[in-house]
């Protein structure tokens, strides 16, 4: 199947499966989730997972730091590590929704593939954001659609879903991106490191530490870790725990009423009154402002 023929089959899917806007995540294909969007957004800040999207029509931006990276249809975005983001929609509509395929980057598949593949080239030291945008080449847009596929089949779904996926991923590492998603297979890469530091930090974000500890962690000398851990999230680590306290505390925010005091707590905050400041800041509201605002289950966060 052509690229073309293969970007119109999964928008066609992606209609069916989700037939008002919403995210999927009950699906019989581990690992995969479908979005649709049907009206242009305002920014907000999320926490990206790693993540392959692959767009079948519609438009959207993401902000990481100082870049930004625009993806629509018939390209494809990845993340190699958990990455702060905001991001909004330039281009959908109830007519023409934004629709995309998530695919979760799963380590001990990317790393098994490396094992069966070692004439790939080493990839280079990672030198900027883990996250790139690229046109997706028509064979990786046809096992896209094959793994969609596999939502009409449940039954086939356990044995072939792991296959596809595995195409998937060999796709990737095939790609312009490739370092990215080697990256987040090999145990002792540089950004697989700062990508260990970065799942403690969001493990315990409530807590306090030391950055000395964290380059331990990551078998850096401290320069070295502040240099790659702000290369890959653009930001500091202390800023970076700082963007997951907020985030979290939205979450519990939205399930509870008006005890903006105890979050605050809660997420490691010891004055309510910065927390009120820095939460302000970061969604341009109020903490008080978010409080019994439920909201659905989120999906990835670059869809």
């Amino acid at each position: 199947m052509d690229g073309h023929g293969a970007l119109d089959e999964l928008q066609t899917l992606l209609e069916r499966h989700l037939p008002a806007a919403g995210v999927r995540l009950d699906l019989p294909v581990a690992g995969l989730a479908l979005g649709r969007v049907d009206a242009l957004t305002e920014p907000s800040s999320s926490v990206a997972d790693p993540v392959l999207v692959v767009v079948a029509q519609g438009e959207k931006r993401l902000l990481v730091g100082d870049g930004v990276y625009d993806y629509g249809a018939g390209d494809y975005l990845v993340v190699s590590v958990d990455l702060p983001v905001s991001g909004y929609y330039t281009r959908a509509s109830r007519d023409e929704p934004f629709l995309g395929a998530a695919v979760r980057l799963d380590p001990a598949t990317i790393a098994a593939l490396l094992l069966d593949a070692p004439a790939l080239p080493a990839p280079r030291a990672p030198g900027g954001p883990a996250i790139g945008v690229h046109p997706a080449s028509s064979e990786l847009l046809d096992a896209v659609v094959r793994l969609v596929r596999l939502v009409d089949h449940p039954d086939d779904a356990a044995v072939l879903g792991p296959l596809v996926e595995r195409e998937i991923l060999w796709r990737l590492l095939r790609g312009p991106h490739g370092d990215l998603v080697r990256q987040v297979g090999l145990g002792d890469g540089t950004l697989t490191r700062v990508g260990q530091a970065v799942r403690w930090i969001r493990d315990h974000y409530a807590e306090p530490f030391r950055v000395e500890d964290l380059a331990d962690r990551a078998a850096m000398s401290v320069t070295s870790f502040h240099r790659h851990f702000r290369g890959a999230t653009a930001l500091s680590p202390v800023q970076y725990q700082k963007k997951i306290r907020l985030q979290q505390a939205r979450l519990l925010l939205a399930a509870a009423q008006d005890d903006v005091t105890r979050i605050a707590h809660e997420v490691g905050y010891q004055s309510p009154s910065q927390f009120s400041r820095e939460y302000r800041r970061e969604f341009g509201r109020p903490p008080g402002h978010d409080a019994g605002q439920r909201r659905p289950a989120p999906g990835p966060a670059t869809l």
